[in-house]
């Protein structure tokens, strides 16, 4: 009996240290810009697993994009959320947001060695898989991860864009795009276009991707963040989103389908 309990009572102590473990991540771009990476991984798992870099709203690297961070360990990867903006810079107010947004894409070359510094710093990670690579970007972030997709990055094996912003100065080249990719985007959405969505279905039609594009029928700009709804009225007004619960679980569900595909 006493064995028994003893062995009950290890067993308990080791789910309850079982857990997702976080930590932030002093790093620096080409340039030599301080950012912060904030990585993520369950310590139940055991050795190496695909990671994955998550790519922050423009909102910048907040709550929520460290939240996903978490989501994703939570699914037995190896999660990084990168910082676009520099020392981990974020803001609630739309002006702001616009302004950080169009400087950190001012520069479309600066802004993709700021995405590779963060995949290389996820690369890094002892738990990370470096043979299989993927990213997923948010708003803002959907534009960083499908331009990564678009100039080839090396390793990267999959991108998955959620209510991201279509159109880009460096459209995708035949032969040039690697990794699969994977757009869920709102039927609803006032802020991308629908000559925006039919450019960027012709362009990844004349590039030959491999991608999928899943038109989400009453989702708005922003459909996966439960602040949606409150930034879209805060104190400084706001932009048009909203968060949408079924197209939020209904894109991640196709986004984990997605992953095991690609990383089976």
């Amino acid at each position: 009996m006493r064995a028994l309990l003893a062995l009950t009572l290890m067993c308990s102590a080791a789910l309850a240290q079982a857990a997702i473990v976080t930590r932030e991540i002093p790093y620096q771009d080409a340039e030599g810009k301080r950012l912060i990476g904030y990585y993520a991984y369950d310590d139940a798992v055991q050795g190496k697993r695909p990671g994955i870099v998550v790519v922050h709203e423009w909102w910048g690297l907040n709550d929520y994009a460290k939240r996903r961070a978490r989501d994703l360990a939570a699914l037995g990867y190896s999660a990084l959320a990168i910082d676009m903006y520099g020392d981990g810079k974020q803001t609630e107010h739309p002006q702001d947001a616009q302004a950080f947004m169009a400087e950190a894409m001012k520069d479309p070359a600066a802004a993709a060695k700021r995405f590779d510094a963060g995949l290389k710093l996820l690369e890094l990670q002892p738990y990370t898989d470096k043979s299989s690579l993927g990213a997923v970007g948010y708003c803002f972030g959907g534009k960083v991860v499908l331009d990564a997709a678009r100039r080839g990055v090396d390793k990267l094996d999959a991108v998955v864009s959620f209510h991201g912003a279509l159109a880009t100065q460096t459209p995708a080249q035949a032969g040039k795009v690697k990794a699969y990719v994977l757009v869920e985007h709102g039927a609803a959405d006032s802020m991308v276009t629908q000559e925006q969505v039919n450019a960027f279905k012709a362009e990844m039609d004349a590039a030959k991707v491999n991608y999928q594009f899943v038109n989400i029928p009453g989702a708005k700009h922003g459909f996966t963040n439960p602040d949606a709804d409150r930034l879209s009225h805060g104190e400084h007004g706001g932009p048009d989103i909203g968060y949408n619960k079924a197209a939020d679980e209904s894109s991640w569900a196709d986004m984990q389908a997605f992953f095991k595909q690609v990383f089976k």
